[in-house]
């Protein structure tokens, strides 16, 4: 069983034991997190569908800063050049459990 949520903006694919990096969430190592929005679901017989009632447990493994991307501008025959850097704070989130309308799914 998987699930698609919602988080940060972005979507992810997600399944018990997974680990995902989301955007960086304000709970520290160790606490739970629940995602609420979820998308759509995947049941065991592979139907796809969207519940009314259905939320996605974690819990947080690490916060971190992704790795560094250039961002460079230029233009030609100008004399014009800069250079900028960028790393992306991210929070690894491990799933625990799927909970479809009050029945848990887990690894």
């Amino acid at each position: 069983m998987y699930a698609v949520i919602r988080a940060g903006g972005k979507q992810y694919r997600v399944a018990p034991g997974d680990v995902i990096k989301v955007e960086k969430l304000p709970e520290g190592s160790g606490d739970d997190v629940k995602f609420a929005e979820v998308l759509a679901l995947s049941g065991a017989d592979g139907e796809l569908g969207k519940p009314a009632k259905a939320f996605v447990t974690g819990q947080v493994v690490e916060q971190g800063r992704g790795d560094k991307v250039l961002v460079f501008h230029y233009k030609r025959k100008k004399q014009y050049k800069k250079l900028n850097g960028h790393r992306q704070p991210f929070t690894a989130v491990k799933i625990t459990g799927i909970n479809v309308d009050g029945t848990n799914h887990t690894a």
